[in-house]
């Protein structure tokens, strides 16, 4: 008789595995899936307990998350979605070969697309909501290098004419053409976000799905099943912001919001992750950070194989081969394939005996394949409580052969030739004759195909086409807002306030407002005691998703910290990035929710242009509206802090946006005419501009505002005071902006009173303003030489002004020289041109040379240059004024 006793340890530990997993397919037949999660998380507590120390592991087996027999039924005709999909890859392809063709190195993308296709057409057949009537629509971030894949869809859809698609890159020929990217700023009826500069589409993404809970948790919009949805390369996710705010979303369990990864291994160079798994290292961290992570690794005809895989060695397999093998794989021989993959252990030749070199080639991978595409999006559209991402292997270059389908070139590749093209247009089934192909020529079935009926059949069961841009929402009627600002045109008679101060009391008051209180959104990243806002938290509250689950330390003070659903407040945190994201998702909410919301984003000045500047010019492309407002601004007006919070040149970046309105004001009557203005413009006039101040923490008194100053507020340049001194030696004409305003206003005391100079003074609230007009004038007149010439207005200001002109600022001189050439003489330009100090302000001012001595200095100077008084005057100025001559340069010190 034979003796069935275990003969070794090994037999006994193989044994008592069986009878656990024997154990847990019961309690998962009889308990279902829940079950088995609590009965597995109480055992490793109890594990854990006893001493044992677990691995941790945030992956998954490198396999579908989605199992086959999980799968739901593929809807709708495969065949007909195939072709579709094949006559979107040639166009698109074609469109970017005949670019190249007609202007050598014009540029454009084949290769992400062509990895993406099946991501996007699964999505536009079946998931991919219109602003329809019954609807919102989902919000679509489309990876930006698979533009021209988008627009040969739309050029099937009958959305764009063939002619469009001829001038892809070659927008200003006759007619127009199609823009590199998604650009909303160059295509307002079509795109909607800007997402070509890597990062920006993922955290816009983000904030853009909290925001639209904080428009339906506030009663401005309908609660909706919309989808925020952002495709993603995976090399893109190099870029901080890409994953940078992920844990914000699980945090606020946006459910609303769906990250497609196409993961094709491959960025511009080379392989993401050569020496590792791109997948794998992206699940452990969208899964660490709360996200419902879903794998679309490998095609249906791997799902028989699985089946056959009994013992767990050809998931092994999967897991230890490295990205730079796969890539590899994509690109070699199936022989290649069964010796280098397959051929690692017999039994993994075995379960593909059955499968000639050529079927080992050809077996897809879950990125390509519909059916898995479809399932996984299907539960991520289901899935409540979390975002969702999905992982998506493909392969970069998909379809186009060897002219470089998963090379490390085919980022690069532009152009293919004839037979290239023969081969992308037989493999995909082109009905293109041969002598017609090396032309690449466009092919549209016609309206009445099989293909044309059945996507505009789907487009209009889902709602209507995307992307699709329209503004549709009504303008405000801002009949109550001069009266709003008009107690800031008086001045504060004698009370000392800053420009921070009186912001913040504007906006308590525009929160107020009957017709637009509601419609404004205050946001500052953790900041808000700094600029004094803490007042807000009482009276409308800091928005959260479920309230406030506590209470605060401060609870029994007037200003407590104060978290509401209904709350208005968007306080970001220490995050720049974020409250820009935030900020672009409010100034845009006019096209993409039908809902006029006017953003106030209030910052650190230091942290804003220099810091967030990308995201700065997308808010531009975007077409956003709102104020951005640099709080403690000034190189010598925050005290203390030094070099890399001192801002003395975010001015100078603004200027380089061309939609993008910038002021630095000094008194309380010019941010109130601003704010009046850029609200009307903005959300009555429908303007495509927005809002920079820079506001300071230094308080002083608010001077009543001069009779008829508004509209030369507005273009940057108005006399503030002019001199009550009639008769005098000389004369000179002193510009300022911001807080050196103060000090002007001071030099010109001191001109006047002890070297007997007659001083104008003038406040520059934008020299961007003056710049601009200047340069306008100056083309037009270029342009129009038999008319009569227009003349700038700092020209027509400063003309008939008599004596020297002197300008400063606390930002560099640069902002006062972008208008020299059009005034009347030569100016002297002050200004914070170095690295900030630890100091106070007269201190500071002193060491950047901008303080009312030096502006005195500089008028005698140019009065002596002039011949109107002696040099020795100056040389008894410096030493009287206690100015050191030898002093260090602060532009270098």
């Amino acid at each position: 008789m034979r003796n069935t006793a275990p003969k070794d340890a090994a037999e006994i530990e193989a044994l008592e595995t069986r009878e656990w997993l024997e154990s847990l397919d019961y309690v998962l037949k009889s308990g279902g899936p829940v079950r088995v999660s609590r009965l597995l998380r109480e055992l490793s507590d109890h594990a854990r307990q006893s001493g044992v120390k677990l691995p941790f592991t945030a992956n998954t087996p490198y396999i579908n998350t989605i199992s086959a027999d999980d799968q739901p039924p593929f809807p709708g005709s495969r065949e007909i979605e195939r072709r579709i999909k094949s006559l979107v890859r040639w166009n698109a392809l074609a469109m970017v070969v005949k670019a190249n063709k007609a202007e050598d190195g014009i540029g454009g993308h084949i290769s992400t697309y062509a990895s993406a296709a099946t991501l996007y057409e699964v999505g536009f057949n079946h998931f991919f909501k219109g602003k329809g009537d019954d609807n919102d629509g989902d919000i679509i971030y489309f990876q930006g290098h698979a533009a021209p894949g988008i627009y040969a869809r739309a050029f099937l859809e009958g959305r764009l004419s063939a002619d469009k698609l001829e001038n892809f890159r070659r927008e200003l020929k006759s007619g127009g053409g199609l823009s590199s990217y998604p650009h909303p700023w160059l295509m307002p009826d079509f795109w909607e976000f800007p997402t070509v500069s890597m990062g920006l589409g993922p955290i816009c993404a983000i904030y853009q799905a909290r925001f639209m809970h904080y428009l339906e948790d506030r009663g401005l919009k309908k609660h909706s099943n919309s989808k925020v949805w952002a495709f993603v390369g995976d090399g893109e996710t190099d870029e901080p912001e890409t994953l940078g705010a992920i844990t914000l979303a699980s945090r606020e369990k946006l459910d609303n919001l769906i990250f497609v990864i196409n993961c094709n291994l491959q960025r511009l160079d080379g392989p993401v992750r050569g020496n590792g798994q791109i997948i794998q290292e992206l699940e452990a961290i969208f899964r660490g950070a709360g996200w419902n992570v879903l794998k679309v690794i490998w095609g249906s005809e791997w799902d028989a194989l699985q089946a056959k895989d009994t013992d767990g060695v050809l998931v092994k397999r999967m897991g230890e081969v490295v990205d730079g093998e796969y890539q590899k794989y994509a690109v070699e021989s199936g022989a290649y394939v069964r010796q280098h993959f397959w051929g690692a252990d017999p039994r993994l030749l075995e379960m593909v005996a059955h499968l000639s070199d050529e079927q080992l080639k050809k077996l897809t991978l879950g990125g390509h394949d519909p059916a898995k595409v479809y399932a996984a999006y299907k539960a991520a559209v289901e899935h409540t409580g979390q975002p969702t991402v999905i992982l998506a292997r493909t392969i970069k270059g998909y379809g186009i052969g060897e002219a470089g389908e998963g090379k490390n070139i085919t980022h690069q590749q532009k152009k293919l030739n004839e037979d290239e093209l023969r081969a992308f247009r037989t493999r995909f089934g082109i009905p293109v004759a041969d002598e017609e192909v090396s032309k690449a020529p466009f092919y549209r079935p016609s309206d009445n195909s099989p293909e044309v009926t059945y996507l505009t059949e789907r487009r209009k069961q889902l709602g209507g086409y995307v992307p699709s841009r329209s503004v549709q929402v009504e303008p405000l009627k801002l009949e109550g807002l001069p009266d709003l600002f008009k107690e800031f045109h008086g001045g504060s008679e004698g009370r000392k306030a800053s420009t921070t101060m009186v912001f913040v009391r504007m906006l308590a008051k525009l929160l107020r407002d009957k017709e637009i209180g509601e419609l404004v959104v205050p946001i500052v990243p953790d900041e808000a005691r700094t600029f004094g806002m803490e007042a807000l938290f009482r009276q409308v509250g800091i928005y959260s998703r479920v309230g406030q689950l506590y209470d605060p330390v401060d609870m029994d003070t007037l200003l407590y910290y104060k978290e509401a659903k209904e709350g208005q407040i968007l306080e970001e945190g220490i995050n720049e990035a974020g409250s820009l994201s935030s900020f672009i998702a409010a100034g845009s909410a006019y096209a993409t929710h039908g809902v006029n919301t006017i953003p106030f984003f209030i910052y650190y000045s230091m942290f804003g242009m220099q810091r967030v500047g990308d995201l700065v010019w997308a808010a531009a492309d975007t077409r956003t509206r709102g104020f951005l407002l640099g709080g403690t601004a000034g190189r010598t007006t925050l005290a203390g802090e030094g070099l890399q919070h001192q801002d003395g040149h975010s001015h100078l970046l603004s200027l380089a946006v061309p939609n993008l309105i910038s002021y630095d004001p000094t008194f309380a009557y010019e941010i109130a005419v601003i704010l009046e203005d850029g609200i009307r413009r903005m959300y009555k006039d429908g303007e495509s501009v927005f809002y920079y101040l820079t506001v300071m923490n230094e308080n002083y008194e608010m001077l009543p505002m001069p009779e008829g100053s508004r509209e030369s507020i507005l273009k940057g340049l108005y006399k503030l005071r002019p001199s009550s001194k009639k008769k005098a030696k000389g004369r000179a004409q002193l510009i300022g902006s911001g807080a050196i305003l103060n000090e002007v206003l001071k030099a010109q005391q001191m001109l006047e009173k002890d070297y007997d100079v007659a001083a104008d003074v003038w406040s520059a609230p934008s020299f961007q303003e003056l710049y601009r007009d200047g340069h306008a004038c100056e083309r037009w007149n270029r342009l129009h030489p038999g008319e009569t010439p227009k003349v700038p207005y700092v020209t027509q200001c400063m003309e008939k002004a008599e004596g020297v002109i002197v300008v400063a600022s606390d930002y560099v001189k640069a902002m006062a020289d972008s208008i020299d050439r059009w005034m009347p003489r030569r100016i002297t330009s002050l200004g914070t041109d170095g690295f900030g100090r630890s100091e106070g302000r007269t201190s500071l001012r002193e060491f950047f040379e901008v303080d009312a001595r030096f502006i005195t200095v500089a008028a005698l100077g140019d009065l002596a240059r002039d011949g109107v008084i002696e040099a020795s005057v100056v040389q008894k100025a410096i030493k009287d004024l206690g100015i050191n001559p030898e002093k260090s340069n602060p532009a270098v010190s």
